[in-house]
């Protein structure tokens, strides 16, 4: 008998909306979101279905476009090269593991044609 009869709590959309700035400003995993903004299936819910449908992108742009209208953003671009690193793979690195009987058998060089055997073919 857990279970009340009827709908459920309909939760408001403020408080859900903070339930993701807080998980989203936190970093913490979906389950920790605090019941004060609501369950957190509800909370992912409506972050999940924002940002399919575009809502979340469209928010960011009117909010960059308002910030920049007011030239409160500055859009200078700096790229620091020593963060960027490729994985040891791309690098060439040794693959360990590799045994030479997995590797196919070549086929065995084909025969050079020399001087003297030109002459016994014709």
């Amino acid at each position: 008998m857990g279970a009340k009869p009827g709908r459920p709590p309909i939760w408001a959309r403020r408080r859900l909306i903070d339930g993701i700035r807080w998980r989203t400003r936190t970093g913490t995993p979906w389950r920790d979101v605090s019941e004060r903004y609501g369950p957190w299936g509800r909370v992912y819910d409506l972050f999940r279905r924002w940002q399919r449908d575009g809502t979340w992108q469209r928010i960011f742009a009117g909010l960059q476009a308002q910030a920049d209208a007011k030239q409160l953003i500055t859009w200078d671009i700096n790229v620091d090269s020593t963060v960027c690193r490729a994985h040891q793979h791309a690098a060439g690195a040794r693959k360990r593991g590799t045994c030479r009987s997995n590797r196919p058998v070549a086929s065995p060089p084909s025969r050079t044609t020399t001087g003297s055997d030109a002459r016994v073919a014709a």
